[in-house]
């Protein structure tokens, strides 16, 4: 049985018994891992005081092939993301960073940029308009990651006040000429998006994997980013087959 040691975010947490966990974590080097953390409630024990959702740490598990939950022996804990505990806005934001990992990411399926990123977005949820260009990147990188990248057409011909239509179904923006259902016969799924949101979204194609431009790097307006934003968590509520508590939460219901 295998001992892996690996730099971790915990993504969710259930109490297993009075001085027990399991865990769901979304570790560096080795993806989505799901454990029995025996006695990590207990004062004196390798847990730090236990396990709590949108912290860092360094783990050690015993992993054992088939077997549904591993079993994690320490848990070292590193960092905390204070915002998401002092400010609503920033702790709705988080969990909803953390639950798409929850939902998106298999187990055992490495992901290290997209870590990389996850934990950067977290650190940045203090200033509310890094927190909405931090959910977006967030957003737009876990599809890169999936192979869910958005096709958002040719930049040419772009103007200001056009219209433009996409459908989550086709992945992406869809031709103004095509009439009736769109891809897999989506009657009635074409979104409408206007094009200053589809010019910043256009944006990040070129920098998604550029971990030193932490910020957006652009003038874009709020309500802009907001509109983008929303549009992206749409099109993962499609993709993921569901809508998450903490999407409805982060950016209210759907219209």
């Amino acid at each position: 049985m295998p001992t892996i040691v690996d730099q971790a975010l915990v993504i969710r947490h259930w109490d297993f018994s009075e001085t027990s966990q399991t865990v769901s974590l979304f570790c560096r080097e080795h993806g989505v891992i799901r454990g029995l953390a025996k006695g990590s409630r207990r004062e004196k024990s390798r847990f730090s005081g236990g396990l709590e959702v949108l912290t860092r740490g360094e783990m050690v598990a015993i992993t054992k092939h088939g077997a549904e939950l591993a079993t994690i022996t320490e848990w070292d804990l590193q960092e905390v993301f204070w915002s998401t505990r002092r400010d609503l806005g920033a702790h709705r934001a988080g969990l909803y960073v953390v639950d798409l990992i929850h939902h998106a990411i298999l187990s055992d399926d490495p992901h290290p940029k997209l870590w990389d990123h996850t934990a950067n977005a977290l650190r940045a949820l203090a200033d509310p308009i890094a927190r909405s260009e931090q959910v977006l990147l967030f957003q737009w990188r876990l599809l890169v990651e999936l192979g869910y990248k958005p096709n958002l057409g040719s930049s040419a011909g772009i103007g200001a006040g056009r219209v433009f239509r996409f459908n989550p179904r086709a992945g992406g923006l869809v031709s103004e000429s095509a009439g009736g259902p769109g891809a897999n016969g989506s009657v009635g799924e074409d979104w409408k998006v206007r094009a200053d949101t589809i010019d910043l979204l256009r944006g990040l194609e070129g920098r998604s994997e550029d971990e030193e431009r932490p910020g957006l790097a652009t003038d874009a307006p709020a309500q802009t980013v907001d509109r983008a934003s929303r549009l992206l968590s749409e099109y993962l509520r499609v993709l993921l087959d569901r809508d998450l508590g903490t999407r409805q939460a982060l950016f209210g219901p759907r219209a």
